[in-house]
């Protein structure tokens, strides 16, 4: 049964696009320029909203597909942040593929995704604009955020408070008593209407902001 007080998120991503960058600038204000690791770092803080404190780990994960991991990562997490560069096309093509590859392993009512674009200052390097990210983004309905790690704190801290607070409106959704009444369909249709699905099965577009 899901812990309501506690969240699980992976940041992944294809090699130098900033993981580590994105989650020490979340976690701690402080941007790291250069950062190269073998293994996985998980991190554990509290985030409280509207009076209810949430334990969070976030596990920055390192080359788990290269070890044969990735379908561990997959499975442990409640939330994922995909990360990508905007001056790296094959970083935004691998990160598809994550989204891709997370929509066959999990229900997509039983987990929550932001795909983020990092490296926004280096803009004249770019090679995936901002529609690209948005119109990923809506092909799996996510949020999505172009942040700057090494420039703006507030934009990478808005993107994880924005993915925290719908993963957990996700676990206090999946909760309720009426789930047992509505039956898994129902459930999966409810939580599309709230999360970015129409009836018809369609996805709908999400809010995206570039910062």
């Amino acid at each position: 049964m899901t812990n309501l007080n506690k969240l699980k998120v992976v940041v992944i991503g294809s090699a130098k696009v900033g993981k580590s960058a994105v989650t020490v600038r979340y976690l701690t204000k402080r941007y790291i320029g250069e950062y190269s690791s073998a293994r996985d770092f998980l991190y554990r803080h509290s985030v409280t909203y509207d009076n209810i404190t949430t334990e969070v780990e976030i596990m920055d994960t390192s080359r788990c597909d290269k070890r044969g991991c990735l379908y561990e990562h997959l499975r442990w997490g409640d939330a994922f942040v995909v990360v990508y560069s905007i001056c790296d096309k094959s970083s935004f093509e691998e990160a598809a593929d994550y989204l891709q590859q997370l929509t066959k392993l999990k229900l997509p009512s039983y987990y929550t995704l932001l795909l983020l674009g990092n490296k926004s200052d280096l803009d004249h390097a770019r090679e995936i604009s901002v529609n690209d990210g948005q119109e990923l983004s809506f092909r799996y309905s996510c949020q999505f955020y172009e942040v700057s790690a090494a420039e703006n704190f507030a934009g990478v801290s808005l993107a994880f408070h924005s993915l925290i607070r719908e993963a957990r409106s996700t676990q206090l959704f999946r909760a309720l008593p009426m789930r047992r009444k509505l039956g898994v369909n129902s459930v999966s249709k409810a939580l599309g209407n709230i999360f970015g699905k129409n009836s018809k099965g369609e996805r709908k577009k999400r809010p995206s902001l570039s910062i």
